[in-house]
């Protein structure tokens, strides 16, 4: 019994010093089981390089360490991990130290870390040298090169693949400049040119870097937030790391940089540690919006966050920490790592040593080989698994992923408010990734969840605010000398410049700022010298890119020299340049051609003066000439008056004019007449031959430009002749209001020179450029733009409404004036002349004194309207053979008869043969004078002789003679009885008519 006491003692000895040997010697580890079943397992030697000092490498240490467990706990494994820690104390020399001591002393055969990415730099220049793979789930820096440092293994996402995503939230909300903040490391240049790529892509401009030292003081900060509220630019992107961000939103806190209208955008620096973060340090990040990969929730991830929390309170009680990504990232790490190692066929895991090294050498180069390290970089970069991440896949030794998480910090953490992928864009949630068609570059706010901003407002942020230095913008607009309705400048003293602008250029500005969901206070400033010289509108856009002007508005061309130092809004007026000549209608195709020759103005006083002329001639002639005394009826004598009127314009008046006066006007009026017609004539002979003109200049350089609408007419009407011009160049807008101006005198024609059209002046990369060009679009959509030019040009505007009889060509009522003056003078005068007769005649009725007023008027009416005996004219009418036939012997005399007109023959008596003549009027002493009768009676101081011819008769009435049988006593006796029986009515009588 005792004999086997000892033997036992003996063999375990010998395994101790047998795993003493093994251990010492890096050989295989024998484990013995029950039932003495001994199972061989090779230690696999790791480094790992961490800030030790800092919690966050407490809580990757934690998730390594379970790798670990989780990963030797199923099945049986031929090589087991075993990690060397080492502490990199936030020093890049420290970490390359640690690098060598491990590499050298202990011969690990990969290394995981560094934290930052200053020292994976150093760290894997070592790692190429002795084939050691380096493994940085942390070091995220594009500016680490992969193909320069083969043996460089990143488990992580590069830095550079989230500045899309960034892109994308900055386009949604319409940011067009931002400014990025970022510490002074390898970490925070890094990703700065592929951000601004990005952002440039989606035309936001980056107007300043501002950058921190790791180690800046508070009052450094502090001072840099100030020169950032200075600037215009309210958006702001912090690509840190702890703690230099985390005191950067403290301080900004404290000056109110995160107050409603400022922005925050945190990349994954800072992103993925949002969970770890304490409640005052989430407080002072409040209204923060945060990017980082999209790691989706599962149930093994979830198990493990439970374990992860247990055994991390467990081993640090004295730390607040939550498990983030990067501990996510170390427990794919360490898995990925383990089954490379699990998978590697050489058993040679020794390093060679170089024999060249002197006993001088520095550490470096006694480092030694990896013989193993070509494979196992190999196998590590092939490693494809389901790990808590996610797909664990490196593409070029880099783990790719195209999906990132969108939060928003708010309350007590931060909660998820889109996704953005490459393919997709923002959407708003994971599962829309299938159905989603946008990209990022066409990503959209309204994919987003509701975002609480800082000031714990859901207000967007518009991105820029006026500097705090600059409460107001100052605004250059031009002096013009002419075309003052796009931009007019009067002397004001209640402005802040002392001057009053108006126009149309002002009013579209004002329109579109009026659509901005935010204000803008500005002053409009005349560019002009002391002297109140206006400068050119070249200086003036200049004056905007030496500060002097935050802006210009006013009628400025866009040219491309002048889009070359600042920039342009779209325009709100046409472009374009074209030339202008006289108008020269070709009305022979014109309905209503023949109204044209005179304007309408001419047309009605003209046919007011034949309604005058008319009355003036009746008045003159009804008491004295029975032609215008008409028919039976009243009205018979307005058609007269109306017919003799209107007929004097051809000069076919029927009615003749007796009166002394009434030849008097009627002369005056006939040579007016004459004139009207002859310049009628003329006129419309010449619209229906001249054809519009064509213009005669093709080169602008022939052309001179005008400054307002008034010298282009001046000049046209000058003519070449005398100094003017026949031709003018100028700019769409300025054509337009002159059309406006002299519509009816010029019109556009030839070619459409193109240009850009006029547009307001922003300097370079403004971000009030872009807004103030969206709305004008809108307002040209709305027609508001025609509507505030209308209202701008409302005094030129006329020519729309001009009578359609109008015409450049007609004949005004400005030349004949003087005409139409004399003929109502003369009419007047004639007027006067012969009311004065009338009344003097017929004083007799004014000095009644036995009769009221009422009656005296009635009565002078009555005699005005009754024939007047004493002066009654009549006239005759005979043919010569009439007058040599138709004598009548009186008492032996032979005297020349004159026949009466008398007008209709009077009616049939009884049976009676038709009368075809009569009115041989004689008076009782013998003598034939000029007839005179009245309405109804016979003068019985007159015999008529009567003729008769009966229709039987073949002879004519110049043949006819009386009977024979009748004697001249008898023929007169016989005519009064007839008239006297029939009572005939001579007065409707006027034509002698020949049967």
């Amino acid at each position: 019994m005792k004999e086997l006491i000892i033997h036992n003692y003996y063999h375990q000895l010998f395994l101790f010093f047998f795993v003493i040997h093994f251990i010492g010697g890096d050989h295989e580890l024998v484990v013995m089981g029950q039932n003495t079943k001994q199972v061989v397992v090779e230690e696999f030697k790791v480094g790992v390089v961490l800030d030790l000092n800092m919690s966050v490498s407490k809580v990757w240490l934690t998730s390594m360490n379970m790798a670990l467990s989780d990963f030797y706990a199923t099945t049986p494994r031929k090589r087991r991990l075993v990690l060397h820690v080492r502490d990199s104390n936030r020093d890049v020399l420290d970490a390359s130290s640690a690098t060598i001591d491990l590499i050298k002393n202990v011969e690990v055969q990969a290394i995981i870390g560094p934290m930052s990415s200053a020292q994976a730099i150093h760290m894997v220049l070592l790692g190429s040298r002795s084939q050691v793979p380096i493994i940085s789930f942390s070091a995220t820096s594009p500016s680490i090169s992969l193909s320069q440092n083969p043996y460089f293994i990143r488990t992580s996402l590069e830095d550079s693949s989230q500045v899309n995503a960034i892109a994308a939230i900055v386009k949604a909300f319409g940011w067009r400049t931002v400014v990025p903040l970022y510490e002074d490391t390898e970490y925070g240049h890094g990703i700065v040119p592929y951000l601004v790529d990005a952002l440039q892509n989606i035309n936001t401009r980056v107007p300043y870097r501002s950058v921190f030292p790791n180690s800046a003081s508070d009052d450094r900060i502090v001072q840099e937030l100030h020169n950032l509220r200075t600037m215009q630019t309210r958006v702001f992107i912090v690509h840190m790391v702890s703690p230099l961000g985390l005191r950067i939103f403290e301080k900004a806190k404290q000056i109110g940089m995160m107050s409603e209208g400022y922005s925050w955008i945190v990349t994954e620096g800072l992103g993925s540690h949002l969970s770890s973060f304490n409640s005052s340090v989430i407080d002072s990040m409040q209204g923060v919006v945060a990017v980082r990969p999209y790691i989706a929730m599962s149930k093994e991830l979830s198990s493990f966050g439970v374990k992860w929390k247990r055994k991390f309170q467990k081993e640090n009680p004295d730390v607040e920490r939550n498990l983030d990504i990067l501990g996510i990232w170390a427990y794919d790490t360490v898995w990925a790592l383990a089954r490379a190692v699990e998978k590697l066929k050489s058993a040679n895991v020794r390093f060679s040593k170089g024999t060249t090294a002197s006993l001088n050498s520095s550490d470096v180069a006694k480092l030694g080989v990896s013989q193993i390290g070509p494979e196992l970089l190999q196998g590590i970069s092939n490693m494809k698994f389901k790990g808590l991440s996610g797909d664990f896949h490196l593409v070029d030794r880099q783990l790719q992923s195209k999906t990132f998480q969108i939060l928003n910090v708010v309350g007590t953490g931060a909660r998820e408010v889109g996704i953005w992928t490459h393919s997709n864009g923002i959407i708003k949630d994971i599962s829309l990734v299938e159905t989603a068609k946008s990209t990022y570059l066409t990503s959209n706010k309204d994919n987003l969840r509701p975002i609480i901003w800082p000031g714990d407002t859901t207000n967007i942020p518009k991105g820029w605010e006026i500097p705090t230095n600059h409460k107001k913008l100052r605004i250059g607009v031009p002096v013009k000398k002419g075309f003052n309705e796009f931009v007019k400048v009067e002397k004001n003293s209640d402005s802040y410049s002392g001057y009053k602008v108006t126009g149309y250029c002002i009013d579209v500005f004002d329109a579109a700022l009026d659509k901005l969901r935010y204000a803008v206070l500005y002053d409009l400033i005349p560019f002009q010298n002391n002297d109140g010289k206006a400068g050119s509108y070249d200086d003036l856009v200049y004056q905007v890119t030496v500060q002097k002007f935050d802006a210009v508005v006013g009628d400025v061309t866009i040219t491309a020299n002048r889009s070359e130092i600042v920039d342009f809004t779209l325009p709100y007026a046409e472009g374009g340049v074209s030339m202008v000549v006289r108008v020269k209608k070709d009305m022979s195709k014109d309905t209503w051609i023949f109204l044209k020759p005179l304007e309408w103005k001419l047309w009605v006083t003209t046919g007011a003066f034949f309604l005058i002329i008319g009355v003036v001639i009746w008045i003159l002639e009804h008491r004295v000439n029975r032609e215008f005394r008409g028919g039976p009826h009243p009205l018979y004598q307005w058609g007269t008056m109306l017919s003799f009127s209107f007929s004097t314009l051809v000069f076919a008046q029927k009615e003749r004019v007796l009166s002394t006066l009434g030849r008097f006007v009627i002369g005056i009026w006939f040579f007016v007449v004459l004139i009207l017609t002859q310049s009628y004539t003329a006129n419309l002979t010449s619209m229906l031959t001249v054809q519009r003109s064509d213009p005669t200049y093709s080169n602008i350089n022939e052309l001179i430009k005008y400054g307002s609408p008034e010298e282009f007419d001046e000049a046209f009407s000058k003519g070449t002749i005398k100094g003017g011009i026949d031709a003018a160049f100028e700019e769409l807008p300025y054509i337009e209001l002159l059309l406006a101006t002299y519509c009816d005198k010029y019109m556009m024609v030839g070619e459409i020179h193109q240009n850009d059209g006029l547009g307001f002046v922003f300097p370079k990369g403004s971000p009030l450029a872009p807004d103030i060009s969206r709305k004008i679009l809108s307002i040209r959509e709305e027609g508001k733009t025609q509507k505030l030019k209308q209202a701008s040009f409302k005094s030129k505007i006329s020519c729309s409404n001009k009578d359609a009889f109008a015409s450049s060509n007609s004949l005004t009522l400005s030349s004949f004036w003087v005409l139409f003056l004399i003929t109502g003078l003369c009419a007047a005068f004639s007027i006067i002349v012969f009311l004065i007769v009338f009344l003097r005649e017929n004083r007799d009725i004014l000095n009644d004194s036995n009769s009221t007023i009422r009656d005296k008027i009635i009565d002078l009416l009555k005699k005005f309207y009754e024939y007047d005996e004493n002066r009654m004219i009549t006239y005759f009418e005979c043919n010569p053979a009439c007058n040599e036939q138709n004598k009548v012997i009186v008492n032996g005399d032979q005297h020349a008869a004159e026949t009466v007109d008398t007008g209709d023959s009077p009616p049939r008596i009884d049976n009676s043969p038709s009368i075809a003549s009569f009115g041989i009027v004689t008076p009782q002493n013998g003598n034939f004078n000029t007839a005179r009768r009245n309405s109804t009676t016979l003068n019985a101081d007159y015999d008529i002789g009567y003729f008769t011819a009966t229709s039987e008769s073949d002879t004519d009435f110049e043949n006819s003679t009386p009977r024979d049988s009748d004697s001249v006593s008898d023929v007169r006796t016989s005519a009064l009885q007839h008239l006297m029986t029939h009572d005939v009515d001579l007065q409707g009588h006027r034509e002698f008519e020949e049967q």
